[in-house]
């Protein structure tokens, strides 16, 4: 009994053994997790950049319509326009660009 009490006074923290088991457990979730968000943070990137694209061309082809010319290449007189897009011009999620209509294709790239 003596022998276990004292075990007990002098065990106050973590093994060696105990510290290496989480720290491998901990790793083998990141191994797993990390590349997930990683795509997964990728593919909504493609998916914004896509729905700007579109809503860009909807916005072109609408001016088209409505002034009877296209936007300019750079699209500052429709993004100045409150009517066209109220909470400003998107950029591309992926690098902060700013969108242009191709001058032979009038789409947004």
């Amino acid at each position: 009994m003596i022998c276990s009490h004292r075990n007990a006074r002098y065990r106050r923290g973590f093994s060696l053994l105990e510290i290496l088991a989480v720290v491998t457990i901990l790793a083998l979730i990141a191994i797993v997790v990390v590349p997930r968000i990683w795509a997964s943070s990728l593919r909504a990137r493609s998916q914004a950049d896509a729905r700007n694209k579109a809503d860009i061309n909807l916005a072109a082809e609408r001016w088209y319509f409505e002034k009877g010319s296209w936007p300019a290449h750079d699209l500052s007189d429709i993004g100045a326009d409150q009517a066209y897009f109220p909470s400003g011009l998107p950029s591309n999620p992926a690098t902060g660009a700013a969108y242009r209509l191709d001058s032979t294709t009038h789409r947004a790239n």
